[in-house]
């Protein structure tokens, strides 16, 4: 994106036009800065009718979805959950195996709607529209979304042999597992560089065309740890909440820029059981009341908020009522909250178990 996101009505917003939202010759602020409370309250409306009736859930089929990550965890099921939907699917992955073993999943919904299909129509149910077989594909490349060429070459390759993508979810991660003194300086960059700054760059292959026709989707997968912290994952930390301040600007952008037709969603889980973070543990009072969650759960939570165009989906809910404390409380109050849940040093058994993983393989690579 070179420069600012292009204004619609940027062509009468010129000096002392009403629109501009100047200082009027009496000096007082014009229409332009002043705070509507209608819209505001609209705002308000609308935020608490998603909570009393659940909104129509968007349609995707046909549509090109694009999920960095694809080949396990919750991009796996990702493709899974967007190929019930009838989604065309681009899947990315630096493990080219695993990639290929979620398209072959992904090609077996596939044959199951077409089977779907067929059977409608032999029973003679034409009045729902039925998508045809060879609209239903799936794409996979190789790609190091930590590369920055990498990722704007492979895009190249997507818009040539697929077409522009309509979907973007960027959900590829890293975690180093080490305490920040202990931890090599390459693992640090390489996990900011996957964690966030390869955001930056599959945005800025995709976004151009969503802008010039104001339709698509950007999701960022990011985590609850960048919405408050926990000791001995600072880099992980620091690259979630970098990610959270990335897409937070690029939707005030899509805003300012008048691009409703640009939708954004941030997925903020809590700890999810896919062995990223194996032997975390909070205290055992409280695991019961906030054990891991299952990944089928936190992905179907958000694909809810994808397809009804939620802005931010935090889950469990809790999570909106821990960030919310850490906002208005003292740091030491925090502090004294951490311990009683035991979140202070929650990180530190999976980070153990990382160093004996690493020593194991060291002994026995004879190093």
């Amino acid at each position: 994106m070179a420069g600012a996101l292009p204004t619609a009505g940027a062509s009468r917003r010129r000096r002392g036009h009403p629109a501009a939202g100047g200082v009027s010759r009496e000096g007082r602020c014009d229409e332009g800065w002043r705070l509507r409370p209608r819209p505001l309250l609209w705002a308000f409306v609308l935020a608490a009718a998603r909570w009393l009736v659940r909104p129509k859930e968007k349609s995707v089929a046909g549509q090109v979805c694009l999920i960095t990550g694809a080949g396990s965890g919750l991009g796996r099921l990702f493709a899974l959950e967007f190929a019930r939907r009838r989604a065309l699917l681009v899947l990315w992955d630096i493990n080219t195996q695993s990639n290929e073993e979620t398209a072959g999943m992904v090609r077996h919904i596939y044959r199951d709607l077409e089977a779907a299909d067929a059977a409608a129509l032999q029973a003679g149910n034409g009045e729902e529209e039925i998508l045809p077989h060879c609209n239903l594909q799936v794409f996979t490349y190789t790609c190091d979304v930590g590369k920055r060429e990498n990722v704007y070459l492979t895009a190249e390759r997507v818009r040539k042999e697929v077409g522009e993508v309509s979907v973007l979810v960027n959900n590829a991660g890293v975690v180093s597992g080490h305490h920040l003194l202990e931890c090599p300086d390459e693992l640090i960059e390489r996990t900011m560089m996957v964690n966030c700054h390869a955001h930056f760059w599959t945005t800025k292959a995709f976004l151009p065309t969503m802008l010039e026709i104001n339709h698509g989707h950007i999701v960022t997968v990011a985590s609850s740890l960048g919405l408050f912290s926990t000791a001995g994952v600072e880099d992980y930390c620091a690259s979630k909440f970098g990610v959270v301040g990335f897409h937070e600007s690029l939707s005030h952008e899509l805003k300012a820029a008048e691009k409703d037709g640009i939708k954004t969603t941030l997925v903020c889980p809590y700890l999810v059981d896919t062995g990223m973070f194996r032997g975390c543990r909070i205290r055992k009072e409280i695991e019961p009341f906030l054990p891991p969650l299952k990944p089928d759960y936190c992905v179907k939570q958000a694909m809810k908020a994808i397809l009804t165009d939620q802005p931010m989906i935090c889950t469990p809910r809790l999570m909106y009522i821990v960030t919310f404390m850490k906002s208005i409380l003292p740091f030491e109050a925090v502090v004294c909250m951490y311990r009683f849940l035991g979140a202070d040093k929650c990180m530190y058994p999976f980070i153990a178990q990382r160093k004996q993983a690493t020593n194991n393989n060291e002994a026995k690579n004879g190093i």
